[in-house]
C-alpha cells in the first residue's frame, strides 16, 4: 500500500533500531507498518521440514514481539512471515509501499559480514525510497545531508531530503563536489584558474538546483557545501554528525545495479547515519 512503510525483520539488534526509525517515521506521518521477516525455501534435504518448522515458529514470535512493541508505541502494525529468499521477497514487497526499512551493520568489504551486500542489492531493486539504518545511536543527531549533482535523480532527492529537514524543524546541508578532469599522465598542478572556475561552476550548478526550495520551505535553514573530492567520502564525512542522509539512484535493472555501484554503493558500505536513497517513482 502507498501509505504503509514495509521493514525488514531479523533477530539482530539493528534490526530493532531499523523498526524504531521506520516508527517514529510512520507516528510523524500517519503511515501504517508492515514487519516482514522471510524463511528460506526449502531445496529438499532430508531433515530439513524440522528445521523449517522451527524457523517459522521462531520467526513468527519475533514478529509477535515486534508489532506489540511498535503498536505500545502508538504505530499501526502488522506482521507477515515469507517463504523464499531475503532479497527478492523484500524487493516485491517494496513494489506498493511508501517506503523500505532496512538495517545494516555493514561496515565496507574489509570488516564488514557478507549480508551487507543484500542492503546493496535491494537498495539497487528496490521499488519505492529504501532507508539503511546502520547500528549506532542517532538520538542525538540533528539535520539531514544530501546529495546534490544536477540530475533528475538528485532533484528527487533534494525534494525528500528538503520535506524530511522541514517536518523534522532541522537544517539542510546540501552538498555538491567536484573532481578535476582524469588524465593519462601525471602533473605537477592543475592551473589555479582550472580549479577556481570548477568550484564556480559547481556552486552555479548548487544554486541552480535549489532555486525552488525557498519557495516551497520557506522556513527551511539551507547549508551550501561545495568541495573537491569524491561525493562518498564527503557525504559521509559530512553525515557523521547528522540525523540523515539523502542519495539519489538511476533506477533499476542491471544499469542500476551498474550505477549504484558509485556514490551510492560506497556511502552504504561506510553508513554514517540512517541513509535513503531516493529514485523518481516508476511510470508505466
Amino acid at each position: 500500500m502507498p501509505g504503509t512503510i514495509v521493514v525488514g525483520v531479523t533477530e539482530k539488534p539493528v534490526s530493532r533500531r531499523a523498526v524504531d526509525w521506520a516508527c517514529e517515521r510512520a507516528i510523524a506521518r500517519g503511515l501504517r507498518i508492515e514487519l516482514i521477516s522471510i524463511v528460506g525455501g526449502a531445496i529438499g534435504v532430508v531433515g530439513e521440514g524440522h528445521v523449517v518448522d522451527e524457523a517459522l515458529r521462531r520467526t513468527s514470535d519475533l514478529l509477535e514481539g515486534e508489532v506489540a512493541r511498535v503498536r505500545e508505541r502508538g504505530a499501526t502494525a502488522d506482521g507477515r512471515v515469507r517463504r523464499g529468499r531475503p532479497v527478492e521477497q523484500l524487493i516485491a514487497a517494496s513494489e506498493d509501499a511508501a517506503m523500505l526499512v532496512i538495517g545494516s551493520d555493514y561496515r565496507g568489504h574489509s570488516t564488514g559480514p557478507e549480508r551487507g551486500q543484500h542492503g546493496l542489492r535491494i537498495t539497487a531493486g528496490a521499488h519505492c525510497p529504501v532507508a539503511v539504518v546502520p547500528d549506532l545511536d542517532l538520538a542525538e543527531r540533528t539535520g539531514v545531508v544530501v546529495g546534490v549533482d544536477g540530475s533528475e535523480v538528485s532533484e528527487a532527492a533534494l525534494a525528500f531530503a528538503a520535506e524530511e529537514a522541514d517536518r523534522l524543524g532541522e537544517p539542510l546541508t546540501a552538498v555538491s563536489t567536484w573532481t578535476p578532469i582524469a588524465l593519462p599522465y601525471e602533473m605537477d598542478g592543475y592551473p589555479t584558474s582550472y580549479l577556481d572556475n570548477m568550484t564556480h561552476l559547481t556552486e552555479e550548478s548548487l544554486s541552480i538546483a535549489l532555486a525552488g526550495v525557498p519557495e516551497s520551505h520557506p522556513d527551511l535553514a539551507v547549508h551550501r557545501v561545495v568541495e573537491y573530492g569524491f561525493p562518498a567520502s564527503t557525504l559521509n564525512r559530512l553525515a557523521a554528525h547528522a540525523r540523515l542522509l539523502v542519495v539519489g539512484s538511476h533506477g533499476r535493472g542491471a544499469l542500476a545495479r551498474f550505477l549504484l555501484g558509485s556514490t551510492s554503493e560506497l556511502v552504504l558500505a561506510r553508513l554514517a547515519t540512517a541513509t535513503v536513497v531516493v529514485r523518481p517513482r516508476e511510470t508505466p
